[in-house]
């Protein structure tokens, strides 16, 4: 189960799609409209795992991404308008060159026809798609395009691996099963600015150690987000007749420094409830919060014209079982934002007030069902329950056993008593039946009485 997991997993997207690009280049609100979903099954898969002498194991898992158009709310090859990144993003970089610089920057722009918005296919936009200004940046302005080749939000996800995790195999301390040892050979990152910030902590997200009580966190490290998150208890509940604790994210998930301070180590920082993600995804002014700024700063979602965040479609939770650590449904939820503005020199940018711009939000899901629940149903709650009821059964026919032979051995000594009290009935009779007199009750007892030699 470790190795290949058995819960299919599915990654649903929703892209906003920008419905005023003119307006917004004039200093306007962004009016967008939520596209999907657009469904790929995912298709997880461990290799390279080598075991070490100090209880520990290392791996890499691979990731494999298939569209699944039955669910799916449209087709690949659907057109959507979005935010041209390679644009809006170098603009950012470029913004405190010398005009001169920029004036290239910008003519550059103009010769290979970059506009700020952009018309492409869902799968061009998932996969990647080829662009000529790519090649030329690298070569006239060194590390501005920290990109070769294709350019795709998801292109350096499919068939590839999420690192090598090195975890505990749990001997000698089951506590500790899953729980990470170090990540690509570090136990923390130097994308941000503390110590806690930076420390790669709890498991790789997909099991947990047993015996979790409310009062535990779920803590993991997400290579995708570049930090540790942490779920809280919400509530127990039931999975398929199962027994299961939901967690999900805290407020202060995605809280800035100034709402929580413990987050002051992610800075620098904008509105409450989104994270900048800069520092490890090229520099390109990307955020990651919950879809639709839920949980986050108001003034985020009435930015633009057409987010409603809400708990029910929005918010993220991992149902688990606490007996074993496993998770049984999983529904993570994050949504990518592009931070845009206008900036002097560079004419595509036009008058663009500075927004956080939804690009997608996206769903990784996954349920345990068929054979799988079946079996783990009939493991964890069937067995279970029979062994309960098997012991008190068996220790009521101890009970009615021990009552039993409690009686049995009562009644022969009231019988015994009986005799000893009125006398011997036998010898009584007999001589009460030879002499008339024996009759009497008081001669009977007389006749009891020990005789005491002088």
């Amino acid at each position: 189960m470790w190795r290949d997991i058995p819960v299919p997993f599915y990654m649903s997207l929703y892209f906003f799609e920008v419905k005023n690009p003119q307006e917004i280049l004039r200093g306007e609100k962004p009016v967008l409209v939520q596209r999907g979903p657009y469904i790929y099954r995912e298709y997880r898969q461990k290799s390279n795992i080598t075991f070490h002498n100090n209880n520990t194991v290392s791996y890499r898992e691979y990731r494999r991404y298939y569209f699944y158009p039955d669910g799916s709310a449209g087709n690949e090859s659907d057109e959507i308008v979005l935010p041209n990144m390679l644009v809006l993003s170098a603009a950012l970089m470029v913004e405190d060159w010398p005009y001169a610089l920029k004036f290239i920057f910008s003519t550059a722009l103009k010769t290979f026809n970059e506009t700020p918005f952009i018309k492409k296919t869902v799968k061009e936009i998932m996969w990647g798609y080829d662009d000529p200004l790519i090649d030329f940046l690298n070569r006239i302005f060194p590390g501005v395009m920290p990109f070769k080749g294709k350019f795709g939000l998801f292109a350096e996800m499919n068939n590839s691996d999420t690192g090598l995790f090195t975890v505990h195999t749990g001997v000698g301390n089951i506590s500790k099963v899953h729980v990470i040892d170090n990540w690509n050979g570090i136990k923390k990152v130097n994308y941000w600015h503390s110590e806690q910030c930076n420390k790669i902590d709890g498991t790789a997200g997909e099991m947990w150690p047993p015996f979790l009580t409310p009062s535990d966190l779920l803590t993991f490290y997400s290579p995708d987000s570049c930090r540790t998150l942490e779920l809280v208890f919400q509530k127990s509940d039931w999975t398929f007749d199962i027994p299961t604790f939901r967690y999900v994210a805290p407020k202060t998930m995605f809280a800035n420094g100034t709402v929580y301070p413990p987050n002051q180590g992610f800075c620098p920082c904008r509105q409450s409830g989104v994270l900048n993600v800069s520092t490890c995804r090229h520099n390109s002014q990307v955020f990651i919060s919950h879809p639709h700024f839920y949980n986050g700063d108001p003034t985020l979602w009435e930015a633009v014209d057409g987010l409603h965040p809400s708990e029910k479609d929005h918010a993220l939770f991992i149902d688990i079982h606490p007996l074993t650590g496993i998770p049984l449904n999983v529904s993570i939820k994050l949504q990518l934002s592009l931070y845009v503005k206008a900036v002097q020199g560079i004419t595509e940018t036009g008058n663009m007030q500075p927004v956080l711009l939804p690009l997608l939000w996206f769903e990784e899901s996954g349920t345990i069902d068929g054979p799988a629940v079946n079996t783990f149903y009939y493991f964890m709650v069937v067995l279970p329950a029979i062994c309960q009821y098997l012991q008190y059964i068996l220790l009521s026919a101890g009970c009615i056993l021990v009552v039993v032979a409690l009686a049995l051995g009562i009644v022969p000594l009231k019988k015994q008593d009986k005799k000893i009290l009125f006398c011997n009935s036998k010898q009584c009779t007999e001589e009460t039946t030879l002499d008339p007199e024996k009759s009497n009750p008081m001669a009977c007892a007389k006749k009891l009485e020990p005789e005491v030699s002088i």
